[in-house]
């Protein structure tokens, strides 16, 4: 235990960890990653106690996706990975820059042991191990870089043999400075080529656009682009005059209606995946679709495109602009379209009821919590039939304000993704919306809000069954009883756990939801949304398509 240094390698890893740049350590400990995890702590890590690795797993995304930065899920050996391996699969398919630090049993004989490196490869993860004292210091080093450089979710396997060994003195290798792919010159050239030619064009932003507002915003003024984003990038362009919001199956009809008859299209950090283009339904035959994207292997991709550019979106955005020059274009930008855009640019627009018979429409629902909450807020939205409500009808301040874990479209991550975003942004009001499936699959982590003192809103949309299948497969006559569920007393679950909890089955409950926010929030509040069973979902279609 003692050797050169006074460490072993397991403090050794967590304690370069750290050093490297990470802040936020998730888990739940177990005897083969409890001295990593008390090493990073030591370090100055803050670690984050979960209740399910699953859970622990979706909260290091969330947070490393709105921080930016590397953060870490601890885990024992064989069950704890496998617990959390959804969460890994989620973050890994999103690109998340997240180290998965886990215990490992190497030899054939354990309980524990499974092969660990080929479930990270089976889900896209990135697989390192140390294999000795020497090289534990490196190798550490390089999970994180792997991580923060080159955006993906490295597991690090550190077996249990290993764990113990005297750390080897050798100083970690220089930290790589990032270096943002600038874009070819000709590449530059052609996209403002294609730019002057367009009469009708749409920026589409995704989340490789995040942080390059003003760049974008600069060039689609130049060109007299209207602006767009993917889910995942929602309020990127919050309060711009040309704003049509998410594009694709959340789409408002205005914003289908005028991304449609556009003549260009640019992604920008975005894939232009079946979700944001409606399987190609919001594309012209006869519109030019460009993708700009700092990953070579991301272009064209998802659909076939016209050209692309290989860059950093803000770089790009930045050379285009200068080449371009001149006056700002009209472009889509008609006093006409403006005018639309402010009468029917939002959800909130479109007609819609107030629900019947003991149930609240789920539309009215959350038009009315978008006008209680607070503007300052971060959203996070887990999968289901519901899902499309808080996207489409809470208002987000900007792309710091939204959190979508649905790379992997697994249902239940929604509260832990709310609990990590919450940590990322403690400025916030955290709003976690779920359905009632995936409340009670998480629900596990509602103690963690309590225990982390988060003044969160949990809003569960119960419609007493999985929404999603009664939608697609009820019009055709299918039986229906093994997907629908009594109803659930979620507020009383939630009392349980130490949150203040209201039910709503009419637009005049939400009387309770105002009293929590006027108060001092020293709890929780979980609002029991009681919603109509048999509104169907028009991003369903979406959903099952190609299914």
């Amino acid at each position: 235990m003692s050797g050169a240094t006074g460490r072993t390698v397991a403090q050794a890893v967590g304690e370069t960890l750290v050093a490297r740049g990470v802040e936020a350590v998730f888990g739940v400990v177990g005897s083969g990653n409890f001295v990593a995890t008390n090493a990073m702590v030591a370090a100055g890590a803050r670690y984050v106690a979960a209740r399910h690795e699953g859970g622990a797993a979706t909260m290091a995304d969330a947070h490393a996706r709105m921080t930016g930065r590397p953060a870490v899920l601890s885990l024992h050996q064989g069950c704890g990975l496998t617990n959390a391996l959804t969460g890994i699969t989620e973050a890994a398919k999103s690109r998340t820059p997240l180290v998965v630090l886990t215990a490992e049993a190497t030899s054939p004989r354990s309980n524990f042991f499974v092969d660990q490196p080929a479930l990270a490869a089976a889900v896209g993860a990135v697989s390192l191990r140390v294999t000795s004292a020497d090289d534990a210091v490196a190798v550490a080093a390089a999970a994180v870089d792997t991580a923060r450089l080159e955006r993906r979710t490295v597991v690090l396997n550190l077996p249990l043999d290993v764990q113990g060994l005297p750390a080897g003195g050798a100083a970690p290798p220089a930290v790589p400075a990032p270096s943002p792919v600038r874009p070819d010159e000709a590449a530059v050239a052609r996209l403002a080529e294609a730019l002057r030619a367009a009469r009708r064009p749409v920026f589409v932003a995704g989340r490789g656009a995040r942080g390059a507002r003003t760049a974008l915003g600069s060039l689609a003024e130049r060109c007299g682009a209207l602006l767009a984003t993917s889910a995942v990038a929602k309020g990127l362009f919050r309060g711009s005059d040309w704003d049509l919001d998410v594009s694709g199956g959340f789409a408002t009809p205005l914003a289908a209606e005028l991304i449609s008859e556009a003549d260009l299209i640019v992604g920008w950090g975005c894939q232009l995946n079946m979700w944001t283009m409606r399987h190609g339904r919001l594309i012209a035959e006869d519109a030019v679709v460009v993708q700009v994207d700092d990953d070579a292997t991301a272009i064209g991709a998802q659909r076939a495109v016209a050209f692309g550019v290989v860059g950093d979106v803000h770089a790009t955005a930045e050379a285009v602009t200068a080449l371009l020059g001149g006056p700002a274009a009209g472009g889509y930008r008609t006093a006409e379209v403006r005018d639309a855009i402010a009468a029917r640019g939002r959800w909130r627009d479109e007609p819609r009821t107030d629900g019947e018979g003991g149930r609240i429409d789920p539309r009215a629902l959350t038009a009315a919590l978008d006008d209680l909450l607070p503007a300052e807020r971060v959203v996070a939205v887990d999968s289901g039939n519901f899902m499309g409500y808080p996207s489409m009808f809470l208002d987000v301040p900007d792309e710091q304000g939204f959190c979508f874990t649905q790379a992997f479209q697994s249902v239940g991550l929604g509260l832990a993704t709310a609990i990590g975003a919450a940590l990322a942004r403690p400025d916030r009001l955290p709003v976690a919306a779920l359905g009632d499936g995936g409340a009670l699959m998480g629900a596990a982590e509602l103690e963690t809000v309590v225990r982390l003192g988060l003044p969160m809103v949990v809003v569960v949309y119960d419609d007493a069954g999985y929404g999603a299948e009664v939608h697609h497969f009820g019009p055709d006559g299918h039986p229906l009883d093994i997907v629908r569920f009594p109803e659930t007393d979620f507020a009383a679950i939630a009392r349980g756990h130490g949150y203040d909890a209201v039910t709503v089955r009419s637009s005049a409950d939400l009387e309770g939801v105002a009293a929590w926010l006027a108060g001092p929030r020293s709890a929780p509040l979980l609002v029991d949304a009681k919603v109509t069973r048999e509104e169907p979902s028009w991003w369903l279609e979406e959903a099952f398509r190609g299914h």
